[in-house]
């Protein structure tokens, strides 16, 4: 899946201005963030601990659980892996269509994966259940009480939740206690997404200490570097408090969407966070992708490489109002010639 995410600057020469293709809000002020990084470069002149126990100790004491219930990796991605190494060769199913990395990692660990497009399709058979929560790429947010039914109703079955969006979302997600309660349950976040640092790469597990003990005996030493250590330790102090007004930036996400379907050009998938999934009605989401870098320095997610979507998908991540207002008119101009 390396060639396939969004956020693929560097794979283009022209300058991008704005970029909707990764699910991050450019928007955020960092100052504070980067005079900190700052502050601790000298670091870089020493190993940091191999395993990232004092930051660890910290989550836990945030979130007032056992310390053995954390478990800080380079991104959740790393996170994804060493579920899947940690289990290797069971049965996945993966609840579809979604990121890609959770039956990458699978495979590379020697797993049966299966995808499922309902909860009423679950695989009888399947050792562990992958899903996103809210789900990239569609934006949607899995009812909680059939979340919570299925994982009682399911006690042989690990539930890998991936709730990297958690913080972007006014509906109900599982609670990190809570989740640590369930012996079969096992959250990730991002504090990548949660804080717009995708070059820092930091994120981390939570759930029952014993199965996260055992994620954790696969981690390799010093995965997480010095920087992405002091990162999470300032977004700790700062109680991991979103730093912008959720509210307004949902209410622009809906803005955003109805812009489009006032386009007539596409269809757009509810969303219940700030990234929403669209097709095209006629034309190819990579001819509009070329198109919009090329003339108008503007990224967006060719979403066609999702199990289960065709070539007329993509997707978009809310950005400023102005921002969202020139992608709409540029994307016009292409809509008027394709």
């Amino acid at each position: 899946m390396i060639d396939g995410h969004g956020d693929d600057i560097y794979r283009h020469a022209v300058a991008i201005k704005s970029n909707f293709s990764s699910n991050v809000y450019a928007g955020i002020d960092h100052e504070a963030l980067f005079r900190r990084l700052a502050e601790s470069l000298p670091r870089l002149c020493s190993y940091p601990e191999p395993e990232p126990f004092t930051l660890e100790a910290a989550l836990a004491a945030f979130y007032g659980m056992d310390g053995g219930g954390v478990c800080f990796t380079n991104g959740a991605t790393e996170a994804i892996y060493l579920v899947a190494q940690a289990f290797r060769g069971r049965r996945s199913a993966v609840w579809m269509p979604t990121f890609s990395e959770y039956a990458d990692a699978c495979r590379l660990h020697g797993h049966t994966v299966t995808g499922f497009y309902t909860s009423r399709s679950l695989p009888a058979d399947a050792d562990i259940v992958w899903l996103c929560n809210p789900n990239n790429p569609t934006g949607e947010v899995r009812d909680y009480a059939l979340l919570r039914r299925l994982i009682q109703d399911n006690p042989d079955k690990l539930f890998v939740i991936d709730q990297s969006y958690e913080a972007f979302t006014l509906k109900r997600v599982f609670g990190v206690r809570e989740a640590a309660s369930l012996p079969n349950v096992l959250l990730i976040h991002s504090l990548t997404k949660h804080f717009a640092i995708p070059g820092l790469r930091a994120g981390y597990l939570t759930g029952n200490p014993e199965t996260v003990g055992l994620i954790r005996r696969q981690r390799m030493p010093w995965s997480v570097n010095s920087l992405a250590i002091e990162a999470g330790m300032f977004a700790l102090e700062r109680r991991l408090a979103l730093p912008l007004d959720l509210a307004a930036y949902l209410a622009q996400t809906s803005a955003f969407a109805d812009a489009w379907r006032r386009t007539g050009m596409v269809d757009v998938w509810p969303t219940d966070t700030h990234f929403f999934l669209l097709r095209l009605r006629m034309g190819r989401a990579a001819a509009l992708k070329e198109y919009l870098v090329e003339h108008h320095g503007i990224l967006i997610r060719d979403a066609s490489n999702f199990a289960g979507l065709d070539d007329a998908y993509f997707r978009l991540a809310t950005q400023t109002p102005d921002e969202n207002e020139a992608l709409i008119r540029a994307a016009s101009l292409w809509f008027e010639n394709a």
